[in-house]
């Protein structure tokens, strides 16, 4: 069957989960292949069971069946069993929160994020424009969506806020996702890191994965990984004063989204080209 359908077993393993393109995503698919397979392995078990009772003790004369109520080691076991699988999936589960909330002390590019409606801002505060701490700034509008340029192979770490409602920062492609907070600057710090794979080098699609309003639908962006020669490049260029698209084309970029599109909040034109 995987020879005809061209599928590995990695692939059918990962139930549908993209492959990862970060550090942390192996153990969040092994999370995810370990909680499946388990799923699948009590469904199983329980729907075999059924059957077998409805088959081996279905009603065969209207003499009454020997009754067991009140069997001990069966309740025990039945109580027992249960117990001890949610004990291992929050064994596994605590081991894989480890993994992907680890943070460095030094990471190589940090990101401040920032989430409204319907749109996000990104921002690199260690590259700064001028002697005004002015930061490099990519904002996203109705008609542009916004791209966070990244280098493959180094550890970018993100920090999340949020202007007004609830955001969640989402990149299917690393596994993970995080709600983007309002009013959390205080005693929290909502952040998280991850390692680009060496050859993660491609577009990638962002999401909203937090319902916040009526364009909630659109509030995508790209994240578009590039080599580190590349990245150093667009700062530059960025840091010159040239905007993301133009920076984005001086290295050999597309200048515009290629895994995604904008919305137009022009209801008029919008329903006048459909």
């Amino acid at each position: 069957m995987l020879v005809l359908s061209g599928c590995s077993v990695e692939e059918v393993l990962r139930f549908g989960w993209p492959e990862g393109i970060t550090d942390r995503a192996t153990s969040m698919r092994e999370l995810w292949t370990g909680s499946t397979l388990a799923a699948l392995a009590v469904g199983a078990v329980t729907w075999g069971a059924i059957f077998w009772a409805c088959l081996r003790y279905r009603r065969r004369s209207d003499d009454l069946p020997r009754q067991t109520a009140y069997n001990l080691p069966v309740e025990i076991t039945f109580v027992v069993i249960p117990f001890l699988i949610i004990g291992a999936l929050f064994y596994f589960t605590v081991v894989s929160q480890n993994v992907v909330l680890a943070q460095s002390d030094d990471p190589d590019v940090t990101v401040d994020v920032t989430g409204f409606q319907w749109n996000w801002r990104f921002q690199y505060p260690e590259a700064p424009v001028t002697d005004t701490a002015d930061v490099v700034t990519t904002v996203g509008n109705d008609v542009e969506v916004p791209i966070l340029v990244l280098p493959a192979g180094q550890t970018v770490r993100f920090n999340l806020a949020s202007n007004d409602v609830i955001h969640s920062f989402w990149v299917p492609d690393f596994l993970f996702k995080r709600d983007v907070i309002p009013g959390i600057n205080v005693g929290y710090d909502n952040d998280f890191e991850v390692t680009l794979a060496e050859d993660a080098e491609g577009a990638y699609v962002g999401r909203c994965a937090e319902l916040c309003g009526i364009y909630h639908y659109a509030m995508n962006f790209e994240v578009r990984v590039v080599s580190p020669a590349d990245f150093e490049d667009y700062l530059q260029a960025r840091q010159g004063g040239d905007s993301n698209a133009a920076a984005l084309d001086s290295i050999g970029q597309s200048p515009i989204a290629t895994s995604t599109s904008p919305f137009d909040t022009d209801r008029t034109r919008r329903s006048a080209t459909n």
